[in-house]
């Protein structure tokens, strides 16, 4: 399956303090064989607050979801299914390569529901293609079409595409506090 083709553009400052475009690529999807037909797209990330001038350059940002003063930009495709990885997959190497690729992403997922997740961040969402289902963990499904945007504070939730077209949605994750129930 062919992925799209996602380019990004970096700006920063100079010397001098001037605006400068100081990277323009083609950004490579992440793709594994546990879920087939879905790709990730990781186009920026920093593990600290921004402060200007900015030489543009990119930061440390190793984990795939940000620590509490970092921040993530990225777009998922979401195929459209129930996403049964191929039977005679090699499942601890796929989980190896998964790490490698999208570090600490499964830790944060619920081993008894697929795809239910948690992190300490707020994410923005918008749904740019397709239609895909937000599930939470009352059982409360919300589906969302192209244009729909979500604001998701720090519950546990899945996205699932009971649809017939792959979903594309676009995402900031930002870094925040937990604290426990009161």
């Amino acid at each position: 399956m062919g992925h799209t083709r996602v380019r990004r553009v970096v700006t920063g400052h100079d010397s001098e303090g001037q605006a400068r475009l100081v990277d323009d690529r083609d950004v490579e999807p992440i793709t594994s064989d546990l879920m087939p037909g879905c790709a990730a797209y990781r186009l920026w990330g920093r593990d600290e607050r921004p402060a200007f001038p900015d030489d543009g350059s990119p930061r440390p940002a190793e984990a795939w979801y940000p620590p509490r003063d970092g921040s993530r930009f990225m777009i998922n495709v979401i195929a459209p299914g129930d996403l049964v990885p191929p039977p005679d997959l090699d499942m601890a190497a796929a989980m190896d390569e998964l790490e490698q690729q999208m570090p600490g992403a499964a830790t944060a997922m619920d081993p008894d529901v697929p795809g239910m997740h948690t992190t300490d961040r707020i994410d923005y969402v918008m749904v740019v293609s397709g239609e895909v289902t937000l599930d939470l963990d009352d059982g409360e499904q919300t589906v969302l079409r192209a244009g729909d945007v979500v604001v998701q504070n720090g519950t546990r939730h899945a996205w699932r595409n009971h649809g017939t077209e792959t979903c594309t949605i676009v995402g900031i994750a930002i870094g925040a506090d937990r604290t426990p129930p009161a």
